[in-house]
């Protein structure tokens, strides 16, 4: 791996972590573009440089909205020492704690499905295309009349629930929890926030979860500078992406994300049927 390469990488994972058009799809998409064999040809390597590149959107994410961390965690403390959730942030740090279960526990239970059958690029292209749709869809028809705190149990837990189809390539985690914010009737801005935020725990234990698998065998030699490098590009513009998305949706709506998603998926499929690239992958 190039340090070229890191720094791509890590800028992709680092965009698309929080700009609703799929990390997961798009990690699988650059190296099978441009024939990076690399990643393939070294599976060891590629898990945990995934880690690597979480580790860096986990840390954009704590960064960017370190004040909220703090606080959501300090009230949440309090809950438990009280046993109440009289103020707005313990309910809203709880709201995230259950939004947060049902992907953990389907993310764990269905990692090596996922890995196997679902990482193929026609099928990315075509979930890139469906979800532009519901996107489009949900942001036309939904009512966004509420902010974070109108949020209730049922709608973390349906925030969640969704959240878990994001394990399949292409949909996006941040697209889905945003869209069924939307759906319960969330203003833009403030489902965006509550994705960001749901963010944390699910990137951070991501990152936990894969570290402990390759942690015990230590970075692959000469890999270093890469692995510093793209943990640093992943965060930078994990940063970036997320000022970005929360300027933007104060005044816009989804169209951009949805153009783009149906743009990509598109080319995929003409590059697949063309034969430039297979279906399945590099």
């Amino acid at each position: 791996m190039t340090i070229l390469q890191a720094i791509i990488l890590g800028i992709v994972q680092g965009l698309t972590e929080f700009l609703p058009i799929s990390s997961s799809g798009h990690l699988i998409l650059v190296p099978w573009l441009f024939n990076w064999h690399f990643l393939l040809d070294n599976p060891d390597l590629n898990k945990t440089f995934d880690v690597a590149l979480h580790l860096g959107t986990f840390f954009a994410v704590l960064v960017y909205f370190w004040r909220d961390v703090v606080k959501l965690v300090a009230a949440w403390v309090r809950s438990i020492a009280r046993r109440s959730l009289a103020d707005a942030e313990a309910r809203l740090a709880w709201l995230l704690f259950v939004s947060t279960i049902p992907a953990a526990f389907l993310g764990v239970a269905l990692e090596s499905f996922i890995e196997d059958r679902l990482g193929k690029p026609w099928i990315i292209a075509i979930m890139m295309i469906v979800f532009a749709l519901v996107m489009y869809a949900v942001d036309h028809v939904a009512k966004l009349d509420r902010d974070l705190e109108a949020l209730t149990w049922t709608d973390a837990i349906l925030i969640g629930f969704a959240q878990a189809l994001a394990l399949c390539p292409g949909v996006s985690r941040s697209g889905v929890t945003m869209m069924t914010g939307l759906a319960v009737r969330l203003d833009r801005e403030s489902a965006a926030r509550y994705s960001f935020l749901l963010s944390v725990p699910v990137v951070g234990g991501a990152a936990v979860y894969k570290a402990l698998h390759v942690a015990k065998d230590g970075l692959p030699a000469g890999t270093a500078m890469p692995f510093v490098v793209g943990i640093a590009s992943a965060a930078i513009s994990g940063m970036v992406a997320i000022w970005f998305v929360l300027r933007y949706l104060k005044s816009h709506n989804f169209n951009l994300f949805v153009v783009y998603r149906i743009v990509v998926g598109v080319a995929i499929l003409i590059l697949i049927v063309a034969g430039v690239r297979s279906g399945m992958g590099i």
